[in-house]
């Protein structure tokens, strides 16, 4: 046990200041939100299917002076579901080394941007709430997509000009993720087994806590999966519109799922050795504090029942994992063996 626990501390602890003080992109130093605004069709970018196929367009970027950078970009639709259910689709925006120069963008290639599902400013709520979902991760693991909030004012020139104001945020691209561990990304499928193990259970836990069953990752879905040195594969969480944290209109569970709501909480994590799920376990009761002044901090951007709500939902998560009974029920238990 005691070895476990020391291999668990190696993993999880030492490489955490490692990743919190090294290689991060500037553009995620700073936390206060950027001001983006830029247009494009996006009845032509949401009709292309091709991943390879990228539209041109020029971002500006308000800089530390007031003024705005004009940068040359590249952009396509990305994912399938919101592609297809939603007004804005989340973007790939791609960049060449050169035109980020001495911009807030130098030093990345490549962003994934998210954007509200609908023009309503409701969507605007749960963008915060999924961008709160990736804020929740970091104390909890060095292995996370770094993001930042942007004001987007987003000109849709399918037809006649119009601009939409709302709130969005960017994702840093996993190669940079891969490059800060001196790793790679891999894309093929894997066992879920062949995962570490606690990076896997982190990561299950905190699908749970934010009950997320929107996620695969043998096949890769809404995660992401780096090789570091020694063959550890460490699994990365993205993609949080469909947990119960978010709890969007238009999420919905899969119907071979035990759980008819998006708000039940349900285990997907594959069954491991039970010193290390209780390791993690702790680890988390450990960081309850810092999780919940993570939500305090985010207050003003959510209405008092959202923010309510949140804590609540928070909170019945550690309720769980301080009682023994309904921890083993739940994960000891619940963990899948297929």
């Amino acid at each position: 046990m005691k070895k476990i626990v020391v291999l668990c501390l190696g993993l999880l602890l030492s490489q955490h200041g490692y990743s919190q003080k090294q290689d991060v992109p500037p553009v995620f130093v700073d936390q206060q939100p950027l001001s983006l605004s830029f247009s494009f069709s996006i009845k032509e970018v949401k009709k292309s299917k091709v991943d390879s196929v990228y539209f041109p367009t020029q971002i500006l970027v308000k800089n530390e002076k007031g003024s705005s950078d004009s940068i040359p970009m590249e952009i396509r639709a990305r994912g399938n579901f919101r592609r297809n259910n939603c007004f804005f689709p989340p973007l790939r925006l791609k960049f060449k080394k050169k035109s980020v120069e001495n911009t807030a963008f130098e030093g990345n290639k490549n962003f994934k941007l998210v954007l509200p599902c609908q023009t309503a400013k409701s969507g605007n709520d749960l963008i915060m709430k999924e961008y709160l979902g990736y804020k929740l991760l970091e104390p909890l693991t060095p292995y996370y997509f770094h993001t930042r909030l942007a004001d987007v004012a987003l000109t849709d020139i399918s037809g006649k000009p119009k601009t939409y104001e709302v709130k969005g945020f960017l994702i840093e691209d996993d190669d940079l993720i891969a490059d800060r561990f001196h790793g790679k990304v891999i894309e093929q499928q894997i066992h879920p087994l062949h995962l570490n193990d606690t990076a896997a259970v982190v990561n299950d836990l905190f699908q749970f806590m934010i009950a997320n069953t929107d996620w695969s990752a043998s096949v890769q879905h809404n995660t992401k999966v780096i090789q570091l040195e020694g063959n550890k594969k460490i699994p990365l969480a993205y993609d949080f519109d469909m947990a119960g944290l978010v709890n969007a209109p238009y999420a919905t569970v899969n119907e071979t799922l035990s759980i008819s709501s998006v708000q039940e909480r349900l285990y997907r994590g594959f069954c491991r050795n039970e010193s290390i799920v209780q390791y993690v376990r702790a680890e988390y009761l450990k960081q309850e504090p810092a999780l919940m002044e993570i939500i305090n901090q985010h207050q003003a951007y959510f209405t008092a029942s959202d923010f309510s709500g949140i804590k609540k939902f928070i909170g019945d998560f550690f309720d769980i994992l301080k009682n023994d009974k309904r921890f083993s029920e739940a994960i000891i238990k619940g963990c899948r063996t297929k």
